[in-house]
């Protein structure tokens, strides 16, 4: 019995250890976030006569959006003359028609737009993009998803950037339409500012490796061909690009100060396939770009945070063992002094589970510096949510992993900017839905599982682990029972109109 005790504290410290190395990994980001984030590039010259920019809009089903993207896209503040708009619609609905009137409005107005529709969808968003630079005119393109608003001046405030012959990229950092809509959207919210204030600047403003967001940046032409061009063997076309081109030694720059906002999945099952395929696409560019990555001449430096950021989703599998490590351990742990136990796990909470606390108060410090606080009070939230999300990203890294094929899952997108209470098309309304999968009904047992755990805790009069533990049926009943009063409120609505 004994040796059984050893070995449960033993795998489960292991895997607290695990995540305490990528704990570890943030606040070496939030370090080099502090050191580098004032060196704001510097545009050497600007361009004496503004180039040709072409707006790639890749849309599949975005009726509820497209015509707020094309609008917004026509109010760019940048010569007429010297801007082609694209919209690379792999639509099977109404949008293309709705897209169809809106491109011959903008080409009533002078303006140089064009409908590209594919029958099929090879390539999914890579195909219609690399299907776009086919008859693309301009030198630089700009890229925006659906869901997108850009800011007039967007343009003006990053194409001068590209006088550097050696700039291949240029990224904007996201906003959020749609921010105080819910409490899944605040959480989101403050899920993305992590990543696009503190890693992505401090990534890019270090020289680490950074990565393109998939849309709100603008690319030269010149190097999305010399990097071997989109392909479409990841879910994360915007990843696998840009370390193939950085190994090709192109610069990048990440813009925080220039925002482009965005609009947010507001319910639990568009939020669930957008970070299964985030997941899932990360760990396929893990496989295809990291061996390339140790055999390039770059810095070691460069290559461990190259690795570290690939590999950080393996993180969720980490928090998947834990889960079923939690309970025997509390149950069986092995006799040992008190000293020895803080001796060991202080530092674990420290890297594991307080690096989080730490990299998120920070991001929010970084972005509102009067008002961070506001947003903090939400943390528990983020931290429960992260829990309960393991199941579904957990499960997008072993179909990595195990080469299982799965489409470019759409997200869900329904053209809300307004809080919740004010009129807004909802999921209910609309015949978009993410695709859905027995994951809820797992995570509602899990639920009920780490509820038995937390009230043996209680009972046992052993509070710090109660409080510990609280975060686990919290997510994991948020995320499970969201996702069932989707389903039951569609059942619903399709009762209604039969």
């Amino acid at each position: 019995m004994e040796s059984l005790q050893w070995c449960w504290y033993v795998a489960y410290v292991l895997v607290l250890l695990g995540l305490s190395g990528y704990g570890c990994h943030r606040l070496c980001i939030v370090y080099l976030y502090l050191r580098h984030s004032w060196r704001r590039p510097e545009v050497k010259r600007k361009f004496a006569d503004l180039p040709l920019v072409t707006v790639q809009l890749p849309v599949f089903n975005e009726m509820h959006v497209v015509e707020r993207l094309l609008t917004s896209v026509s109010k760019l503040d940048y010569p007429r003359e010297k801007l082609q708009i694209q919209l690379l619609d792999d639509s099977t609905d109404e949008t293309t028609e709705i897209a169809r009137m809106e491109i011959e409005k903008l080409q009533v107005r002078g303006f140089d737009a064009e409908l590209i529709h594919r029958d099929d969808r090879t390539g999914f968003k890579a195909g219609a993009l690399e299907n776009g630079l086919d008859t693309a005119k301009g030198e630089y393109v700009f890229i925006l998803d659906a869901d997108f608003v850009p800011n007039p001046d967007v343009l003006r405030e990053t194409i001068h950037y590209f006088t550097d012959d050696e700039i291949g990229l240029i990224q904007t950092r996201w906003g959020h339409l749609n921010r105080n809509y819910n409490l899944l959207t605040r959480v989101q919210a403050m899920f993305l500012d992590g990543h696009l204030e503190l890693e992505q600047t401090a990534r890019n403003r270090s020289g680490r490796f950074f990565t393109f967001n998939g849309t709100g940046g603008i690319w030269r032409k010149k190097c999305i061909a010399d990097a071997g061009g989109w392909e479409h063997d990841t879910l994360t076309e915007d990843m696998d690009l840009s370390y193939r081109a950085q190994l090709r030694n192109w610069r990048f720059i990440f813009l925080n100060e220039v925002e482009t906002p965005a609009e947010l999945p507001v319910d639990m099952d568009g939020f669930k396939s957008q970070q299964h395929r985030w997941t899932k696409g990360s760990i396929q560019c893990c496989k295809k770009v990291l061996p390339a990555i140790w055999r390039s001449k770059f810095p070691l430096h460069v290559k461990l945070e190259a690795t570290a950021h690939l590999t950080s989703n393996f993180a969720w599998l980490l928090l998947m063992v834990l889960c079923f490590l939690i309970f025997p351990n509390t149950k069986y742990q092995p006799e040992m002094s008190i000293w020895v136990k803080a001796l060991i796990h202080i530092p674990i909470f420290i890297f594991a589970s307080g690096s989080v606390i730490f990299f998120y108060v920070m991001a929010q410090k970084a972005l509102n510096p009067k008002g961070w606080w506001k947003e903090i009070i939400y943390l528990p939230c983020l931290l429960a949510l992260g829990i309960g999300m393991s199941i579904n990203n957990a499960r997008a890294v072993m179909e990595a992993l195990f080469n299982m094929e799965s489409g470019f899952v759409r997200t869900p997108k329904y053209g809300i900017e307004k809080r919740k209470a004010e009129k807004a098309p909802t999921s209910r309304k609309s015949r978009y839905k993410a695709i859905r999968s027995v994951t809820p009904v797992v995570e509602f047992l899990f639920g009920v599982f780490f509820l038995f755990v937390l009230l043996d805790a209680l009972l046992s009069g052993n509070l710090v682990s109660f409080i510990f533990l609280l975060p686990f049926p919290i997510g994991f009943f948020y995320t499970s029972v969201s996702s069932f009063a989707i389903s039951w409120n569609a059942a619903s609505g399709d009762r209604q109109t039969e």
